[in-house]
């Protein structure tokens, strides 16, 4: 009988497969494709490739067509087979741009009695129609670590293109979560697995019917993308699938791997940044493809319809940019790209990121308005990159360019290109095209100013990009400090709730910094009473994490100011950035004491870092990079800079609109184990959030619809602790009891012990939310009562993953959960979790097994190890582990059913745990010819039934010297690949006939010889390697 979940993974399979048929890929077998390669070490189907190749391409020579040689395209198709020695990120960025640009080979041309070199492509990129696409299933490739017993990996669907792997699927069934199709897809790339198949990999894909999600190499599971289709094909899907419903699975399949689209993302829409390798999300392939439509269009004056793209921040905003000007470049023969910006910080870091993207040669920075001057009179090839005040010396030199082929990336440009500036860019390019980006949504009076200079070209809000998970929500929480000097009073209510969460030696330690109140100046006790906040909310909840945290204070000082008294508490490591002190940066000093202080800081810091660009990239190097916690800036970093782990934004500083908007965005970045970034605010600049966004000042610019989820109240989210508590409780209701020992009884079901770990893993997250806030105490009506569960929950997560010999864990979450645990239940409050020990390491499994009480627990420890066991090692011998799981299910259900005691149940799982690991079979006898050989007594096991009453008493003297011939038949052949190799698995077929047909002959039976090989080579396919 078939297992229904295989079944239901094989007609997804078979659904995409025809839908990819359909879609015009041409179907290659599981034996066809490994007849196409000479080993499974090999994944370019060359046959196919070498056919392609001289389709494609001939060269030109006076006049004069000719055909590549034989030895050219021998060496285009052996210069693919990139080694990994540099790893596989840089071996698929070498291979992607000999795919992309082809490779020089050169010719003798004997009439002309001339050499010269031609060029060879791979693809034709302009023309899919003359490229030949294929699709495989169950693709295995050789592993390059040999050292095991699995010794290759499948691929559910590899997608061809000319013989070069350009695309891998892989499908689960409805029931099963795409992201353990992605965790397979990015373990497949690890050096010890199927790298040298991702060389040559452009896009994988992850999915089930009702979801998928898309990558390209070496892509951490973080950023693997859903793709949103702008078209609607579901009248093309009816006409390619008629005979079905269409699934979603479907609608990606079709928008993604459609000949056209899955070279155009690959040529147009792929690029390496800084060697990470990246493929566009779909907004960045809509805008850019409404942009270069746009800009097909002219007005009267003969100038190109430009406008503006609002990709919300964090969404991949800088790398549309380089996207849009790596399209323009080939759209455009001589065509010219500036990038504007209006701050220094900007420039530098999109000039980074056009380098880092494959720009390198093609990118200058205009270092101040004479280089400007210099780089347009050029009139050169290269991308350049300028601050927007510098096109005042452009004007005074009287620079002009007049193409229309002048295309101006401005970046926030609906801000920078009005008034006097813009009109010193208009002056040196009067028919450019003007394309502006922002990251945050317009306000109400740009919209009308902006409609006039070429409308929306195209829009991803926040809500957008928090339902795709393009970027984390963020929750907002309000902390107001009173401006005013702060009393005996407030401080005590403070103390209250900063303290009522911490543990008893916590307490202590805030006592201890409390008392600096009693010395400190009145002026000061604000400034104090947040650093005490934050010292106590980062300390408890983020440090010894992967996360860390921006504070955004109002001026220079009390920039120094926090720093100090962060230093003198000793718990937080923190750094800060800030501008000279003769630039205006935040609220301007006026006490001569506060500015001696900050030029005297700022003389020590260029005395260490010799300069300030220097200085500024050390410490944003060491937060990036490094251990630090807490970086303290005043405007500085709150716009344009890109900080995966920082998580919390503490604000003690007057924003509003666009600038309030951008620093939020600064912790909105993804992270491994990062589901929020928090926004905790000292100024009060939302309130308590419980009004239309645009209600508060700071936000009343703007349009309520385009601030959608641009902030969430964190109480919304502590309110799901409730919701996950009643889950748990709900799951346990029917347990009379209330010991430990019940519940794991309770969770034998493998099930219902999944259906407790996701629960507790989503209690557990909504609790680290709520315990971070001071809200919680407005939200939960008793908060140890939670606590107590997370502890028991916790604890019992322990003990059922022990007993059940389960590996459980939760992933980039666990050493969340672990400071959790550790800040607010108590270090060595909760039992640690183990890691599931090996039946056959005795000395330590019998450790495991003693760590618990009672005779049923410990016996079904036994239990669950030795199915452990058997499910690892099913097909080195399927018929006795078989027997030995029936009677592993025969015990367990005499048990339940009272036939037998509990010391019983743990005696039986003791002897055939004894049994398993010595060899021996209860009860069962072998013939005296194998009884020291394990192979020959395996193959007995799982023949026998074909002989069984075939003949008389002694027969079984036969059989058993027919295994150790059997045996003796495969160790002699198995050789590396022979699993893919049909020559050896021929030979070895027609061996075993020859000894069956001898044996039948003689003793005159009659065997299904068929089956019987069948049977023992797909056994030797797991005992004798692969």
């Amino acid at each position: 009988m078939l297992n229904p979940d295989i079944y239901g993974e094989l007609k997804v399979q078979k659904d995409a497969i025809k839908l990819l048929k359909n879609m015009g890929y041409v179907y290659i077998s599981k034996e066809e494709n490994r007849n196409l390669r000479i080993n499974l070490k090999e994944v370019i189907l060359k046959d196919i490739l070498k056919e392609q190749l001289n389709k494609l391409n001939s060269y030109t020579y006076k006049g004069k067509s000719y055909k590549f040689s034989e030895k050219s395209i021998e060496n285009a198709i052996s210069d693919l087979d990139v080694p990994l020695l540099e790893g596989l990120s840089k071996s698929n960025e070498k291979i992607y741009d000999q795919l992309i640009l082809g490779n020089d080979y050169p010719e003798y041309i004997k009439s002309e009695k001339a050499r010269k070199s031609f060029k060879i492509r791979y693809i034709d990129w302009e023309t899919p129609e003359n490229n030949v696409f294929h699709v495989t299933e169950e693709f295995s490739v050789e592993k390059q670590d040999l050292n095991t017993i699995e010794k290759t990996k499948r691929a559910d669907l590899v997608l061809f293109v000319n013989g070069i792997p350009f695309g891998i699927i892989e499908l689960k069934k409805s029931s099963v979560n795409i992201e353990e199709g992605i965790s397979q897809l990015i373990n497949y790339q690890n050096k010890e697995f199927i790298p040298h198949l991702y060389r040559y990999i452009q896009v994988t894909m992850a999915g089930n019917p009702n979801e998928a999600k898309y990558a390209t190499t070496k892509t951490a599971k973080k950023f693997w993308s859903v793709w949103k289709e702008n078209d609607d094909h579901e009248e093309i899907l009816n006409n390619l699938i008629p005979d079905r419903i269409i699934t979603k699975l479907d609608k990606d399949i079709y928008s993604f791997f459609n000949k056209n689209r899955f070279l155009e993302l690959v040529y147009s829409y792929t690029i390496f940044d800084a060697n990470i390798k990246k493929i566009a999300r779909f907004q960045q392939y809509f805008a850019i493809k409404k942009t270069l439509k746009s800009i097909e269009e002219f007005d009267a004056t003969g100038k190109r319809k430009g406008g503006l793209i609002w990709h919300t921040q964090g969404s991949g905003k800088s790398l549309t940019m380089v996207m849009l000007a790596k399209a323009l470049k080939r759209k455009i023969n001589n065509s010219k790209i500036i990038v504007v910006t209006d701050r220094k910080s900007l420039d530098k870091q999109i000039e980074s990121t056009f380098s880092h993207a494959g720009f390198q040669e093609n990118v200058k920075r205009a270092k101040n308005g004479k280089d400007l001057v210099k780089m347009l009179k050029e009139n050169k090839d290269y991308i350049i990159t300028t601050i927007i005040n510098k096109f005042a010396s452009a004007m005074k030199h009287n620079v002009i360019n007049n193409s229309e082929n002048v295309f101006i990336l401005v970046d926030e440009g609906h801000r920078s290109q009005h008034g006097d500036m813009h009109t010193k860019m208009k002056f040196s390019f009067p028919r450019g095209c003007y394309i502006g980006f922002t990251g945050t949504p317009l306000m109400k009076k740009e919209k009308n100013s902006f409609s006039k200079f070429g409308g929306m070209i195209h829009k991803y809000t926040m809500d957008e990009a928090v339902s795709d998970k393009a970027v984390v929500p963020l929750l907002y929480e309000g902390r107001l400090v009173p401006q005013e000097v702060i009393g005996q009073n407030w401080l005590d209510k403070k103390f209250e709730i900063i303290s009522k969460n911490l543990l008893d030696e916590q307490k202590v330690d805030l006592k201890r910094k409390w008392a600096r109140f009693q010395k400190v100046a009145s002026s000061e006790r604000r400034l104090e009473a947040i650093a005490i906040d934050i010292n106590e909310h980062f300390r408890s909840n983020f440090k010894n994490t992967a996360f860390n945290a921006i504070l955004a204070t109002n001026s220079k000082f009390e920039a120094l100011r926090y720093h100090k008294i962060f230093e003198e508490y000793g718990d937080i490591k923190t750094a800060f950035v800030i501008s000279p002190p003769d630039m205006k940066e935040g609220v301007e000093e006026v006490d001569d004491d506060n500015k001696k202080l900050v030029q005297k800081e700022w003389k020590k810091i260029l005395d260490q870092y010799g300069n300030e660009d220097d200085y500024e990239d050390r410490i944003k190097d060491s937060f990036l990079n490094g251990e630090l916690d807490l970086l303290i800036v005043v405007d500085k970093l709150l716009t344009g800079f890109d900080a995966p782990r920082a998580t919390v934004l503490y604000v003690d500083k007057e924003l509003k609109d666009h600038k309030l908007l951008q620093a939020i965005a600064r912790v909105n970045r993804l992270y491994d184990g990062k589901d929020f970034g928090y926004i905790i605010d000292y100024r009060g600049l939302l309130g308590n959030l419980d009004r239309a966004l645009t209600s508060y000042s700071s936000l009343s610019n703007f349009e309520e619809m385009d601030l959608i989820n641009s902030v969430i109240d964190i109480k919304k989210q502590i309110e799901l602790v409730k919701t996950y508590y009643s889950h748990l409780s709900d799951m346990f209701k029917d347990i009379e009891g209330k010991e430990s020992q019940e519940y794991e009884v309770y969770l034998a079901d493998e099930k219902l012990r999944q259906r407790f770990y996701n629960l507790l893993k989503s209690y557990s997250i909504a609790m680290k939310t709520a315990l971070t806030s001071e809200k919680i105490y407005e939200v939960l009506d008793d908060v140890q009562k939670y606590k107590r569960a997370l502890k028991f929950y916790s604890s019992l997560r322990s003990a059922v993953s022990r007993r059940y010999q389960e590996r459980i864990d939760f992933g980039e979450y666990e050493e969340q959960m672990q400071k959790l645990l550790d800040s607010y239940i108590g270090a060595g409050e909760v039992d640690q979790l183990t890691k599931p020990v090996n039946i056959f390491d005795a000395e330590k499994f019998n450790k495991e097994v003693l760590r618990v009480e009672g005779k049923r627990a410990r016996a079904d420890i036994i239990r669950s190890g030795i199915e452990k066991q058997i499910k690892h090692d099913w097909e080195n011998n399927p018929e006795y582990y078989q027997t030995l799981s029936e009677r592993i299910k025969d015990v367990l259900e005499k048990y339940l059913d009272k036939r037998i005691t509990e010391e019983e149940y743990f005696l039986s799982m003791q002897n055939i745990l004894k049994e398993v690991r010595t060899g021996n079979q209860d009860l069962k006898t072998y013939p005296n010819e194998i009884t020291e050989n394990n192979n020959a007594k395996a193959i007995y096991d799982n023949i026998y039934k074909f002989f069984a009453n075939k003949s008389n008493n002694g027969f079984e003297s036969v059989l058993g010297n027919l295994c150790l011939n059997f045996d003796l038949e495969l160790i002699n052949n198995c050789k590396v690949d022979w699993s893919g190799n049909p020559e050896v698995h021929n030979l070895i077929s027609q061996k075993m006939d020859e000894m069956l047909w001898d044996i039948e002959d003689k003793y005159d039976i009659s065997v299904d010889n068929d089956k019987v090989i069948e049977t023992v080579i797909k056994m030797a396919l797991r005992r004798y390697g692969n």
